[in-house]
């Protein structure tokens, strides 16, 4: 579904992704690892449309969306949960669920979708007259995850959704993600929280200093020595 071929990315002199390549079929989670500035964000960004590689290819479906803009992207069926939320702090919970669906016509499609995200953020339905920026980290974070979905995305990009959360909240999106995923979206999935990342993705990579160093099944990862003692605590 999504293939990543040999990208490199740069912030001006400073060569932030070297070379990586991805892949992400159908139906999986897969999960990116690493510590703050091996470059998990920027590589979501950089398939998003959000920033442009200055050398490899990007496929999305078989489609090149190297260097497309992010609005046709997220129009294309890839969207991102960006990292820190950025939900629309002086808008309602309702406003920014439908600003998700800005891009669709199917009325009838967008009121199901609605009840759909309801359903699975009960939360958000006792507070969808709420201003967005007097909700929780927790519920920003549950609100950044319904509004992608609003845009009924085949491939999501969820950049560090348990970030800065308490533990019980975690399990709860932890939970939500492994949902979404069973009702058909695939997942590439940003974390700092190895395990919990590796708990509930099929596949992985391990990011340092821009570049993969390691990469395979979530369960290889897990029993990795050199992934326990640096990401695990083991």
């Amino acid at each position: 579904m999504l293939k990543v071929d040999n990208i490199n990315v740069f912030y001006g002199a400073i060569h932030a992704i070297k070379g990586i390549s991805i892949d992400v079929s159908d139906g999986e989670i897969v999960t990116l690892i690493g510590s703050n500035g091996a470059g998990k964000s920027t590589t979501l960004r950089t398939i998003s449309g959000l920033m442009k590689p200055k050398t490899g290819t990007i496929k999305f479906e078989d489609k090149d969306i190297t260097g497309v803009s992010a609005h046709k992207i997220v129009g294309m069926g890839l969207c991102q949960v960006p990292e820190g939320r950025h939900v629309f702090s002086n808008m309602t919970v309702m406003e920014n669920l439908q600003l998700g669906a800005y891009l669709r016509k199917d009325k009838a499609g967008i009121s199901q979708d609605l009840e759909e995200v309801f359903k699975k953020f009960p939360r958000l339905l006792e507070r969808k007259l709420q201003v967005a920026g007097t909700l929780s980290g927790g519920e920003q974070q549950m609100l950044a995850m319904g509004r992608a979905l609003m845009s009924r995305p085949r491939l999501l990009l969820l950049d560090e959704p348990s970030m800065g959360l308490a533990p019980l909240l975690v399990k709860e999106i932890f939970n939500i993600i492994k949902e979404i995923n069973e009702s058909g979206t695939t997942i590439l999935l940003v974390e700092q929280n190895a395990k919990m990342a590796l708990d509930i993705a099929d596949k992985a990579y391990v990011l340092e200093t821009g570049r993969i160093t390691l990469a395979g099944t979530a369960k290889e990862l897990q029993n990795s020595e050199a992934v326990q003692k640096a990401y695990l605590g083991g």
